[in-house]
């Protein structure tokens, strides 16, 4: 299940390319697409399975709507998911390696070859986000002021915040 989960997530965010198909200007692709360009690529699924795959992932990171799928956030090939502003709570939490701080205390947090800085509503969720990059910290973010000064926000359909950029001023931190 992982093994397929990884694979999806690199068709659908990163590289559709890689099997032979196009994604929609959002992000979508009909599930039969999938599945043969798939199979033609050393990966034979059934839907059932793909829907497991699909309903089992703990992230969320991909729904299926009908005859279609697509990942929820994290793409780096452009596309338009839709989502729309939203205000969201006082604070929202990043997890990273110890090895990002510096970069971050000058940079802020920046989006690099994705849409949107990835930002979770708990440290919980955060620290599991930072264990997969290295020894894990989470940091604060002061959603509410971002906004109010300005900064948008929006809400994936897997319940991650994002956000364009997140400049130094408005982070704190770390928890370890």
């Amino acid at each position: 299940m992982r093994r397929i989960s990884k694979r999806l997530s690199l068709v659908l965010r990163h590289r559709p390319e890689s099997v032979g198909i196009t994604l929609t200007a959002d992000g979508w692709v009909a599930v039969p697409t999938l599945l043969d360009a798939l199979a033609r690529h050393g990966l034979p699924l059934t839907r059932d399975q793909l829907t497991r795959v699909v309903d089992e992932n703990d992230k969320r990171r991909f729904t299926i709507e009908g005859d279609r799928i697509r990942a929820n956030q994290g793409h780096s090939v452009t596309v338009d998911l839709g989502y729309e502003a939203q205000e969201p709570p006082e604070t929202l939490y990043h997890g990273t390696a110890d090895r990002n701080l510096a970069a971050i205390r000058e940079q802020g947090l920046i989006k690099g070859r994705r849409h949107h800085v990835h930002l979770s509503a708990d440290p919980d969720t955060a620290h599991r986000v930072g264990t997969r990059h290295g020894r894990p910290v989470v940091l604060t973010v002061e959603a509410a002021r971002m906004a109010a000064d300005g900064h948008s926000f929006f809400r994936s359909a897997n319940g991650v915040w994002l956000t364009d950029a997140v400049p130094p001023e408005y982070v704190a931190g770390p928890r370890t």
